[in-house]
């Protein structure tokens, strides 16, 4: 089974929590901990990270906490993605580092733009859809059995 980690699931949460609160001033971790169900030290782990990319900022004290650095339709899924996981590469010959002819197979892989079409569709997904765009479909959850199956000709 292929899955996003814990990591990136837990942080979008969070994320969008901070979302629906932007401009209402700073949220504690506890509080998103409380809403969400995540456990606020797991969440203290996140918030690194995401200040670090600039996407949120932190206050100390008493009416301390996070907040979004920008207004929730300027912040991609794909930006909160990253700077909890790095670039989206399925295989390591598409990720960012990856060295040119550091594999054998390089030159016969008949896999490798399965791969690369994956990775662009992702990439596109995740970097079309904002905090906003999540708010406002996120109350709509939808069971994968009621979509059905995709007619591979179509796409529908």
């Amino acid at each position: 089974m292929w899955q996003v980690s814990e990591r990136a699931h837990y942080g979008l949460r969070a994320m969008t929590e901070l979302a629906k609160a932007y401009g209402s001033g700073p949220m504690s971790l506890a509080h998103i901990a409380a809403v969400e169900q995540l456990p606020a030290g797991y969440l203290e782990q996140l918030a690194l990270p995401l200040r670090k990319a600039g996407l949120i900022e932190g206050r100390r004290g008493v009416r301390g906490g996070y907040q979004l650095v920008r207004p929730p339709d300027q912040v991609t899924v794909g930006a909160v993605v990253r700077a909890l996981e790095g670039p989206v590469a399925p295989v390591e010959c598409l990720t960012e580092d990856y060295t040119h002819g550091s594999c054998e197979r390089e030159s016969v892989c008949l896999s490798q733009p399965v791969w690369l079409k994956i990775k662009l569709s992702v990439d596109q997904v995740l970097d079309s859809m904002t905090l906003a765009d999540v708010c406002s479909v996120g109350s709509s959850f939808i069971p994968i059995q009621q979509i059905g199956p995709v007619d591979s000709k179509t796409g529908c």
